[in-house]
Order: structure tokens, then sequence, then C-alpha cells
């Protein structure tokens, strides 16, 4: 029997290691499907090629390029039509030889290549493992019978005790919890090959909003430089950025230039040197960003001080309220520190987390899960919109609004609400 693995990054990699290690699947011949997502592959360095990979590939009899067999499409934009499926599934399956599957492991589900691969490999059970923090998020796009059916399990990293997992909740799929040691051994083990990385004081950690349609490059190279800035203010003079595998090389330039009038030594990890391995090795006083998931794993499993900044921008910012990123802002905002451009850091408001998460959740998506609908919440106007709660009839209208909104042609807009 074989079991085929599909990552897209080191960290998932590593969690399908930890997993591997934990005893989480079975034996037989494993095979591991990796892809390349960034804007251009082309350019950018194959998962299989990063420094630290070597580390994890003996748990792996194969390794295999997605990109490579579906080339020159792109891997987070190719689908397969289904007059094509039967074919190109006969193709795969020969190609990668896959007689007897037992199981198909994916991360993010929702999207491809991982749901393209699970619409071409069919007929054996899907586990999916965590997407960090949006893991507390619910699905981000309904999945069809055929998909939603054959999902056994979800595996994920126990970031923020007290949280339960929404993703696939809606399809009654268990959440099952990671083990934290073996995931800490693989990242030592990752680490211990890894290439080395300066260190530095503080860190800050990259994301790519821009190439998300968050902010524009100029707001995020923006809020880079205000982050550094802070730390400057709080007495630090080496920092070490640590961009996202998926920023491209942009925004360490502009930081650069952003250091040297603040007497900052800056120093920029590899693109894909896993921000855990520098965690592990170089051990900051203080880790900064907007709402990555690493910020969350750096105060969880290492115990550093890890501060918020910028997350405030980025709720104003994200559109539709669906949007995948916000139960990750949201978690980052009310749970973390916020650091200000002064250098303070003050603590959020006391909150009800879980209650604040499933009320968000609820908003999201509405119709995948009406048992979380809230009763006596109070909501936050950081967090909720008001236009969406009127929407879902948690606020009422403005009373001018009300008093407009009385035609013949408004009662009939009500009513096909209602109906949906």
């Amino acid at each position: 029997m074989t079991t085929v693995f599909y990552a897209s990054t080191l960290f998932g990699a590593m969690s399908l290691a930890a997993g591997i290690d934990a005893g989480l699947f079975g034996g037989g011949r494993r095979m591991l499907l990796v892809s390349c997502n960034a804007a251009i592959p082309e350019i950018g360095t194959p998962l299989e090629a990063t420094p630290g990979f070597a580390a994890l590939a003996s748990r792996f009899d194969e390794v295999h390029s997605w990109n490579d067999l579906i080339a020159p499409l792109h891997p987070a934009e190719w689908r397969a039509r289904v007059v094509e499926v039967p074919m190109l599934e006969r193709l795969i399956r020969s190609h990668l030889r896959l007689d007897a599957l037992d199981e198909l492991v994916l991360e993010s589900i929702a999207v491809p290549p991982a749901r393209t691969i699970a619409g071409l490999v069919r007929d054996c059970p899907i586990t999916v493992y965590s997407d960090g923090l949006m893991s507390y998020g619910p699905t981000r796009d309904p999945l069809p019978a055929e998909i939603f059916r054959r999902v056994t399990r979800l595996l994920h990293l126990d970031l923020v005790p007290g949280l339960t997992p929404l993703l696939l909740s809606e399809y009654g799929v268990p959440a099952a919890t990671l083990p934290q040691e073996p995931f800490l051994s693989v990242v030592r083990e990752v680490g211990a090959t890894a290439p080395p990385v300066a260190g530095g004081q503080a860190m800050i950690l990259g994301q790519y909003l821009s190439a998300l349609g968050i902010l524009t490059p100029e707001e995020e190279a923006g809020l880079h430089a205000s982050t550094l800035r802070a730390l400057a203010a709080r007495g630090y003079t080496s920092v070490l950025f640590k961009p996202h595998p998926a920023a491209g090389r942009g925004h360490a330039r502009l930081l650069r230039a952003a250091a040297a009038p603040l007497g900052v030594e800056l120093t920029v990890a590899g693109e894909n040197v896993p921000a855990e391995v520098c965690f592990a090795t170089l051990r900051p006083e203080l880790v900064a960003g907007c709402f990555s998931t690493a910020l969350v794993t750096a105060r969880r499993h290492y115990g550093l001080r890890a501060v918020s900044h910028g997350t405030g921008l980025v709720l104003e910012r994200l559109t539709p309220y669906e949007n995948s990123n916000r139960i990750p802002v949201t978690i980052v905002d009310a749970l973390l520190p916020r650091l200000s451009e002064d250098g303070f850091i003050d603590e959020p408001p006391a909150t009800d987390l879980p209650a604040l998460v499933r009320a968000v959740g609820y908003c999201m998506r509405a119709e995948a899960h009406p048992d979380l609908r809230p009763a006596g919440f109070a909501f936050d106007p950081r967090y909720f919109r008001r236009r969406r709660l009127e929407a879902l009839g948690l606020a009422a209208p403005p009373a001018q609004k009300r008093r407009a909104a009385q035609g013949p042609l408004d009662r009939l807009r009500r009513k096909l609400r209602a109906a949906r």
C-alpha cells in the first residue's frame, strides 16, 4: 500500500515528518509530492532543493514534483476539466505507480493544487493537515461531496490552547492534535543541517500581504519599515528579518535601506529557512510581525516574547469579509501584545477569544455554521463590520435607513434575503 503526502513549504514537510515520527500514518510505501506555488515558480527554489530538506527526506521513499508533472501550467491556478478527470487520473496513477493507494495527505484542501490532486487521485481516504492559524477558521470554499466525504481527520498543531479548529467541521471531520515534541524534534533536526544564519537581538517576520491584495506594495514596505522603527525606538541595534518564502526579495532590499538611517544592523535570513529554525537556534529577545502563524509558534513552542504590529490596518483592509486570513489576524490581534511605532508595547483588551473566533467564523460562513450564531455577544467594531451584522440580522439598521426602506421593492428584497 502507498501513502501519498503533499507539501508546498518546508514547514508543511516538517509537519508531515513529525506526524510520521509520531506514528500517525501507516507503513508501506511513502511518496511525497511537492510544489512551488510562487508567482513565478521557475525562478524559485524547489522545496526538495531547499537547505534542511535533506534531514526530512529519509521519511519518504520517493519525492516527485507536481510542477514538473503539470508544466508549464501553474500549480496554484490549474484545475482539470470534468471531462478530463478520468483520463488524467489514469495518467497520474500510471506515472506515479499508484496501484494500491492507502491514504492521501494534503494541506490547504480548499484550493489548488491540493484540491486538484484530491480530485484526480480518487477512491482513497484523505487526511488534511494544518494550515497554521487558518485551521481555526471556517473552510474558505465549499468542497464537492466527492472530496469532503473522503476526509477522515484534520491534523493540527495546538497553537492556541482552548481553541478548536473550525476547518472542515461543517462536514463532521474530527480534529486531532499533532504532538508537540515530535514537531520540535524535527525542527532541531532541520536546524542542524540548515546553513548558519547571523542572529539579531530582535526578529521581524515578513509576509506577502501585497501579493494577496490585502495591502499595496508601498503599504507593505511601510509596514516593515515602521516595525523596524519601533524596534529601534526600543533600543535594538541588530535585527533579523525573515521574509516569507513567497514574498520575493524586494522587501529585504527596501528594509535594508530603511535600517541604515536608524543605525540598525539588519540581517536577512534565507527565504527558505523556516522561522521555527531561527527561533530554536538564535533565540531572539523579541519577535515582531503582523499576523504570521510563526508569531504564535514563537510564543507557544519556544517561550519567546512575540508582539503584533499593523493588525488594525489589515483588519480594515481585508475584503471580502470571508477572506480566509480574517481568523489568523483576529487571533493575533486579540491574543498578542501590540507594538506601536514609538516602541511601546500594550496588552490587548481582555476578551473571550474562543467566543470571538466563533462569532467571526459565523459571520464569515453563516450558512455553513448556523450553530455558531452568537447570542448576547458584544460585537467589537474592530472585528465586525456593521453592514455584515445587518445582513445577518445581528444588528438593526439605523433608524433613518429603516424608515426609508419601506417601499414595495424594498419589501420584496427583504423577502428574497429571508428566503435565501
